[in-house]
């Protein structure tokens, strides 16, 4: 046997190792898992059951040599600290020489051996389950995520290079793996697929399909409203422990009553998550429009701690409304949020009293019309164009429901939408706004990395600095950076300068998006549903 099949012998046996450690990969399913990888490559001059220790050993000195953990468990020569992506690059280094495959196969096989060696979604169901039951559900996500993580269907590696930073109270992260689509046709037929099977990219049949190189996803069932449902992490999530959580039925996108009751079903179970829908309209929401699904994950967003402008408490001109005396809501409030969107939060320690409030503002909302404003709740063929877009947590108050104002309508000077990122922010961001970034986390395209390097080296020239004639689109950005930097050419202070030019940008989108420019306008439309002062 040659040396380059012994070591892709070598590293199969240790991508079996790996799942033996990580992946929950029962010793007796050792050999079949094995075989079955070398099924794919017609391999069968396999020799030894175990990884020679030296070569291990050796792979795992290269790679470690700049790690300060050297960490190993005593019955193992692969080290807690090897990561898939290196047993994997060892692999097709191998396979590479062995003449087993190219390089563009390389995507097709990882998938379809990482969904080898991975559980199958009732172990992964069964395993949750008994380490929510023994810890809690704190712990049983983290499980489930590095799980992801180790089977490669989070793209743990790709998320470490996007960049991020705090600016004017939002996080602005720039994601090098997202495609940028500036046409939102694109974007939906992009989630769409071919033969109807499954229905939408995130139908739970996607879960073991290889027509996707969706091997590898594992999905955890719930039950939402009396309803089945379930979640997946996000292969490309834009924050802790992104995910989504998917109706097991594909039907559309909505946002009613049943909508305030199944996000707070999801954080009474996991309440250090958030959960969060989308508006369900076009150009305010995200591109699965077709399959009803929230967001959310391990991590608060910006608007999620916004200050309070004023506070209103319910009135007696609510009592038609409420399904109880108006006395039974004393200590549920509705505050004004300091945001540069249009949102509001309601609080309460009552699920009844969230549901009820948010459900009389929505009904409320997608009827309200304010020529003055630009405000029309229907266009001219009586589409609806207002929505509300809800997310909720759980903190030592009780519940918080934010809900976020959104109008998709357009105009003759704005045809992307009224109240969409205004043509001048285009080189920064021209996509819809949609939960996420409407919450304050922001996710910018690729490509800035190499246009904004561009203007940060030519600004180095201070006072004589020119904008790259194939930059032309930055006017408005270059114009503000040299007023901001005043021929300042320390390295140090035009990457600061950009990041704050970034996030007053990003604030300014936000308030493109605003319905009520001014709060007080907003404030009276509470006030005219019963919402008031003390």
């Amino acid at each position: 046997m040659s040396n380059a099949l012994n070591a892709v012998y070598a590293s199969i046996d240790e991508l079996v190792m790996f799942a033996q450690k990580k992946l929950e990969l029962d010793p007796l399913d050792a050999n079949i898992t094995r075989n079955r990888i070398f099924a794919l490559f017609n391999l069968d001059s396999y020799k030894s059951n175990l990884l020679d220790e030296t070569q291990v050993k050796r792979n795992n000195k290269c790679e470690s040599a700049d790690k300060s953990d050297e960490t190993q468990e005593s019955n193992s020569v692969i080290k807690i600290n090897s990561s898939i992506d290196d047993i994997l690059r060892r692999f097709f280094e191998a396979a590479y020489n062995a003449n087993l495959l190219d390089e563009s196969q390389e995507e097709a096989y990882s998938d379809e051996i990482m969904g080898l060696l991975s559980a199958n979604p009732s172990k992964i169901q069964q395993l949750f389950k008994s380490i929510e039951s023994k810890n809690n559900s704190v712990a049983a996500q983290q499980w489930l995520y590095d799980y992801c993580v180790n089977n490669t269907y989070v793209k743990q590696s790709a998320l470490n290079k996007n960049i991020r930073f705090n600016s004017h109270n939002l996080i602005i992260t720039i994601n090098l793996a997202k495609p940028e689509f500036k046409n939102m046709s694109k974007a939906a037929s992009g989630n769409s697929v071919s033969g109807g099977y499954p229905k939408c990219t995130i139908c739970r049949e996607n879960e073991g399909f290889a027509g996707r190189n969706k091997r590898t996803l594992r999905t955890l069932s719930l039950t939402l409203g009396g309803k089945e449902w379930f979640w997946q992490f996000s292969p490309y999530g834009y924050f802790n422990q992104h995910g989504i959580c998917v109706n097991a039925e594909h039907t559309p996108m909505v946002v009613n009553r049943n909508t305030f009751v199944n996000l707070l079903d999801f954080v009474d179970e996991f309440p250090h998550y958030f959960l969060g829908c989308n508006a369900a309209l076009p150009r305010i929401g995200g591109s699965v429009l077709a399959h009803d699904h929230y967001q959310g994950g391990g991590e608060h967003m910006p608007m999620h701690h916004a200050q309070v402008l004023k506070t209103l408490h319910l009135s007696n001109k609510l009592s038609d409304y409420l399904s109880s005396s108006i006395s039974n809501y004393e200590n549920t409030i509705v505050e004004i949020l300091d945001w540069p969107g249009t949102a509001i939060r309601v609080v309460s320690k009552s699920r009844e009293s969230i549901i009820e409030v948010c459900d009389r503002i929505h009904k409320a909302w997608v009827d309200y019309d304010n020529p003055k404003l630009n405000i029309a709740s229907k266009d001219e063929h009586q589409n609806q164009q207002s929505a509300l877009s809800p997310s909720v947590i759980k903190t030592n108050r009780g519940y918080e429901m934010s809900l976020i104002f959104r109008n998709n309508a357009v105009s003759n000077e704005y045809p992307d939408g009224i109240f969409h990122a205004h043509p001048e922010y285009y080189a920064v961001k021209q996509e819809p706004i949609g939960l996420i970034e409407a919450q304050g986390l922001f996710i910018l395209p690729g490509r800035l990395v190499r246009q904004l390097n561009e203007i940060a080296k030519a600004l180095e020239s201070g006072k004589t600095a020119q904008l790259p004639d194939n930059e032309s689109e930055f006017g408005l950005v270059w114009k503000e950076l040299r007023e901001s930097l005043q021929g300042n050419t320390d390295k140090d202070a035009i990457k600061n300068a950009i990041n704050e030019e970034l996030g007053s940008i990003c604030e300014r989108i936000l308030l493109n998006t605003a319905v009520f420019k001014d709060k007080q306008d907003l404030v009276a439309f509470l006030n005219s549903l019963g919402f008031i002062e003390s």
